[in-house]
């Protein structure tokens, strides 16, 4: 249990307290049992990303203020340097830093997305809208559903971001790819 994974907990619970929703509705709306969802309030398990996209949605916030423990500004523009962004980790292997986290109400997000090769259990993602990815560098099986792709440098993938789906880089590379997921 690490401090950020206890902050993000506390946050999750103070909102789900302050929207007057219970952990069994909760743990119901995120398809995860309560003693599941109880322990991510705890800061026992680790978030994947599209379970606290997912839960933000749910209690109607930005998932970055879930996230950061603040409320983004609202600017009209959001520059984001080389190497910059707000990075969220999903285990040793996957990392999305946010290119957009400024900006409130936003009609999608865009990522910047590492996957390390090699790694344990890859994380499966589901969450509303839609989803479009572009590699930039490297080489990845990207899985949909029952489909399996193989995407390099310059390949696209456009999908309903409903359907479960994970990566896993291919090779000694890591992979690298813009993700941008709309709502």
């Amino acid at each position: 249990m690490t401090e950020q994974l206890l902050e993000i907990g506390g946050r999750l619970a103070a909102l789900r307290d302050i929207m007057d929703i219970s952990a069994e509705q909760m743990a119901r709306d995120l398809n995860v049992s309560v003693g599941e969802y109880l322990a991510y309030e705890r800061g026992e398990r680790d978030y994947s990303f599209s379970f606290l996209y997912n839960a933000a949605n749910i209690l109607g916030v930005d998932h970055v203020s879930i996230i950061k423990g603040e409320s983004p500004k609202l600017n009209q523009c959001a520059l984001i340097k080389d190497g910059e962004g707000y990075t969220v980790e999903q285990g040793k292997t996957e990392e999305y830093k946010h290119l957009a986290y400024t900006i409130r109400n936003r009609e999608a997000d865009p990522y910047l997305v590492t996957v390390q090769p090699g790694g344990g259990a890859q994380t499966w993602h589901s969450h509303k809208g839609q989803e479009f990815n572009y590699m930039l560098s490297g080489s990845m099986e990207f899985r949909h559903g029952d489909h399996g792709y193989q995407l390099g440098a310059g390949d696209s993938l456009y999908f309903d971001a409903s359907v479960p789906h994970t990566m896993k880089a291919l090779g000694d590379r890591p992979a690298r790819f813009l993700a941008v997921v709309m709502k």
